[in-house]
């Protein structure tokens, strides 16, 4: 199908493009890369009236190290984030999961910010931000605000971000020096997105788990931190037994849609399948 029709904006500078959509207020919506929004346009499902393209802010582009923290742009491409180095020894993680994201074309576009903002279920990132404990920095007519990741999936399309804010920048702490890590993601082809995809943050102290967060993605209506798989290897070596407690949990939490990747059923296995690779990679990293 063919969008409706609307009036592009394409603003310099952040302000600029905050003082936009607070003027159009419902009729606009912003745009990064467009991979999520443009197809629902296509359908209908998003008819706004003005488009804020924010491609011509490069304020909004960049990874930097500020505090302890890593401070990732909004506009930072998915290309941009594999080829960052800071983010390769710090934050290794994303580097994995954005070289399993579509392809190398829709990579050079597609950016972090519009990968997270706006609660699309099957996109990666998400997932990962829950992991890493990440913050949304968000701004809007009223200014600034900070908003953990964790706190901001409401729902498919649904999130705590206010119509007239702008997602800016992502902040990470990373994890400490030899953590583990891992995302393992189970696609039907390339480009695609997960039938069922797991993220693993883990430490370990003394051989055992002693801290781990993971991500689920594309098996709910959005992203889910599974906090209770997580607390099922705390304390482990990462034996079979843990690992199918954590499964399990990953499994219970799950609660995804049949689609043309499978049936509801066989997705809610992959979520614990998935789970299972992913602490187990992440296990054996940490161990060197």
């Amino acid at each position: 199908m063919i969008p409706g029709s609307f009036d592009y904006h394409r603003p310099t500078s952040l302000s600029e493009a905050v003082a936009l959509l607070s003027s159009f207020d419902a009729d606009a919506r912003v745009i990064a890369g467009g991979h999520s929004l443009i197809p629902m346009m296509k359908l209908r499902l998003a008819t706004p009236s003005h488009l804020i393209d924010l491609a011509a802010v490069g304020e909004l582009r960049g990874v930097s190290a500020e505090g302890g923290e890593i401070v990732i742009g909004a506009m930072t491409t998915q290309h941009e984030l594999i080829a960052s180095e800071t983010l390769a020894a710090r934050l290794p993680i994303l580097r994995e999961a954005a070289l399993l994201i579509a392809d190398p074309q829709v990579r050079y576009v597609g950016t972090l910010g519009g990968n997270v903002a706006n609660g699309d279920p099957g996109n990666d990132m998400p997932a990962l931000m829950m992991c890493l404990g990440a913050v949304y920095v968000l701004r809007g007519k009223a200014g600034e605000r900070k908003v953990a990741a964790r706190d901001y999936y409401q729902g498919a399309y649904a999130t705590a971000a206010n119509p007239d804010e702008i997602l800016t920048a992502i902040r990470i702490a990373p994890p400490p020096a030899g953590h583990g890590y891992a995302y393992e993601k189970l696609k039907r082809k390339v480009g695609d997105y997960a039938t069922a995809a797991a993220g693993v943050i883990l430490t370990l102290a003394n051989g055992t788990v002693a801290t781990c967060a993971i991500g689920l993605t594309n098996v709910a209506e959005t992203a889910l931190f599974a906090d209770a798989a997580a607390g099922a290897v705390v304390g482990s070596k990462m034996d079979k037994a843990a690992l199918a407690r954590a499964s399990a949990a990953a499994e219970a939490i799950a609660s995804p849609a049949a689609d043309g990747r499978g049936s509801a059923e066989y997705r809610r296995k992959m979520a614990g399948v998935m789970t299972a690779r992913a602490l187990s990679r992440a296990f054996a990293r940490a161990n060197g």
